[in-house]
């Protein structure tokens, strides 16, 4: 294992000593590749880099206190690759050559794999570009699936503390009919005009409404929203929002809690009435909300009254880390020990 402040550690970039490739030629998948390179060279005429077909996956890693390495629901994360592969017409990867991918990824990697108890973890990242040129609006004929990975920090510096987020109305991140049920970057392209404006006002994320009435809650760039009223997890149901893994776990979680769950539309006048509301994806994990200001009415919703955290977003947070770092059992068979 290296040496590092594990505890201290951004979410950023962090340099390893492998990645894994694919190659998609002649309409089938190569052997996996490992390469000690940070780069990849690409055709200036590549889909991925004028036509955006690119999709990409986030998922963790994590060391037990028994010294086990586990690897969180990494069969939802190739799935929802392959819906991304199928929404912008590119090459489905199997679940075969993703999970030997991340397999070999992180046992390439070991060493920078978080010790327990830092609150780090090891980040994944499958990517997935159009390589073959094309200079008329077409699909590539030629794709790469390549999966590199780093240890890393919470996703807002605050790690589980209370942040501000901002209602950006004058921002859509995707259209109803469009991509955002998808992992892609051009969603994300999309959120970071609003979401730097939203850091250098003093705010953790931009929170963003729907495109086509700009009445109801969509998602954070980021992440996912949830909301916690009468006993009861409510989160958007949205034809533009990315269904997050993390969002699924905490609803199945809620339910085993005793809690009600319920995906609809969020109101914007609704957020008066939660007693917590919460920010959940793979990077944050659950990042706890503390005040929501709407940028063009100037309303400000509170929550976390004393500061911290309210006790579902925390029952929540303590249950979900606990079965990623194999602390709890984990009567779903969401996580597989890497041997």
């Amino acid at each position: 294992m290296i040496n590092a402040e594990w505890g201290k550690l951004p979410f950023a970039y962090f340099k390893t000593d492998y990645n894994v490739r694919s190659y998609f030629r002649n309409g089938e998948w190569g052997k996996l590749e490992i390469s000690s390179s940070e780069y990849i060279n690409i055709h200036m005429a590549a889909t991925a880099l004028h036509y955006g077909q690119e999709a990409f996956e986030g998922l963790k890693v994590f060391r037990g206190s028994d010294g086990k390495i586990r690897v969180f629901r990494w069969h939802d994360n190739a799935l929802r690759l392959q819906s991304s592969a199928r929404g912008i017409m590119m090459a489905e990867v199997p679940d075969h050559l993703f999970k030997e991918a991340i397999w070999q990824v992180v046992k390439l990697n070991e060493k920078y794999v978080p010790p327990f108890g830092t609150g780090a973890s090891l980040y994944l990242r499958p990517l997935l570009i159009g390589t073959g040129p094309q200079v008329g609006v077409k699909p590539a004929s030629e794709y790469l699936f390549m999966v590199f990975a780093g240890p890393v920090g919470p996703y807002f510096k605050e790690g589980f503390k209370p942040v501000k987020v901002q209602i950006a109305r004058d921002f859509d991140r995707a259209a109803p009919l469009g991509t955002g049920v998808l992992k892609v970057g051009g969603n994300y392209a999309a959120s970071l005009k609003a979401g730097e404006r939203a850091h250098a006002e003093g705010y953790a994320a931009a929170l963003f409404l729907d495109a086509k009435e700009k009445k109801y809650i969509d998602e954070a760039g980021p992440a996912n929203f949830f909301g916690i009223k009468n006993n009861t997890y409510v989160t958007p149901k949205s034809s533009s929002i990315l269904p997050s893994i993390t969002n699924m776990s905490l609803r199945q979680l809620a339910v085993d809690m005793g809690l009600k769950v319920e995906e609809r539309q969020i109101p914007v006048d609704e957020l008066g009435t939660f007693e917590e509301t919460g920010a959940c994806g793979t990077a944050a994990v659950i990042s706890p909300i503390c005040a929501i200001e709407d940028r063009d009415s100037h309303t400000i919703y509170r929550y976390c009254k004393d500061g911290e955290a309210g006790p579902v977003s925390t029952a929540l947070y303590k249950k979900l880390q606990g079965i990623q770092f194999g602390e709890l059992p984990d009567p779903y068979g969401w996580v597989e020990v890497i041997e």
